[in-house]
């Protein structure tokens, strides 16, 4: 009897052994399944990232248009008819999963318009823009140069200057647009400047009739209580009478007239 209970023992205690063994063996194996998870689950490679990339790019305007993701950057090339396709292009490439950023080097292959003449379209199209939202408090310029439209001045609010830039953005022959629009303060003080310079200058007899025509106004930008004023006129007096004006309206600090004179006196006159 106490051989038999010596060997149970001995063979319970090597079972034991055995188990303890092995614990390590499927600690390890449980531990590479687990690996494997985790590297399935690690984010998609440059060759997903391209595809994923690629698939916001599924309209007609970026038919012409190829995109590489390589370490998250995601590369444009190729070509759109509109500076806006290019800008969108953008937009829409950088919402794709693993794209960190983008280098957008499109070409905007549209229609071939001289300087002259796309300075002169755009700026019908700006003169026009935001009639009836106050578009005389806004003071925007324009220049066209190799294609690229510069557009400077003053905008009364962020929405005034954002519908400039896309005007020149949808623009057939626009190949690129710089931003040097500046937006003029928010300040009730200005807000009662700029309507009180409007009904002084307006209100004149010889200078009401450029309220007429919206595209030719007398253009009033406001900014801390300085007063510039913008545009054409017909004659020196004109200009004169805008300044004198404007200067006369209470709280304004100064008055810069940069009006121009359409049909300005010879020096023999």
């Amino acid at each position: 009897m106490k051989g038999e209970k010596t060997l149970r023992t001995q063979i319970l205690v090597a079972s034991l052994a055995g188990a303890l063994l092995c614990l390590p063996q499927m600690s390890l194996a449980s531990g590479s399944g687990a690996g494997s998870s985790a590297a399935s689950a690690q984010p998609a490679g440059n060759g997903s990232a391209s595809s994923g990339a690629a698939a916001r790019l599924d309209k007609k305007q970026f038919n012409n248009v190829s995109v590489k993701v390589e370490n998250g950057v995601a590369t444009l090339t190729g070509t759109v008819s509109l500076y806006q396709d290019k800008i969108d292009a953008a937009k829409r490439v950088r919402k794709a999963q693993g794209v960190t950023a983008v280098n957008n080097q499109i070409q905007v292959a549209g229609a071939s318009v001289s300087d002259s003449d796309l300075e002169k379209k755009l700026g019908e199209k700006l003169a026009y823009d935001r009639v009836g939202y106050g578009n005389v408090f806004n003071a925007i310029s324009l220049k066209v140069t190799n294609g690229a439209a510069t557009l400077g001045g003053y905008a009364l609010d962020p929405v005034s200057k954002d519908s400039a830039l896309a005007l020149a953005a949808t623009t057939p022959g626009v190949k690129n647009v710089v931003d040097q629009i500046q937006v003029d303060p928010i300040s009730p003080m200005d807000n009662r400047i700029r309507v009180a310079v409007a009904r002084a200058v307006y209100g004149y007899p010889t200078l009401n009739r450029y309220a007429i025509d919206p595209e030719a106004p007398i253009r009033i930008a406001v900014q801390n209580g300085n007063v510039e004023l913008f545009g054409m006129v017909d004659t020196v007096a004109d200009r004169n009478v805008a300044f004198l004006r404007a200067n006369g309206v209470p709280g304004v600090f100064s008055v810069k007239n940069y009006l121009a004179v359409a049909n300005p006196p010879t020096e023999r006159e």
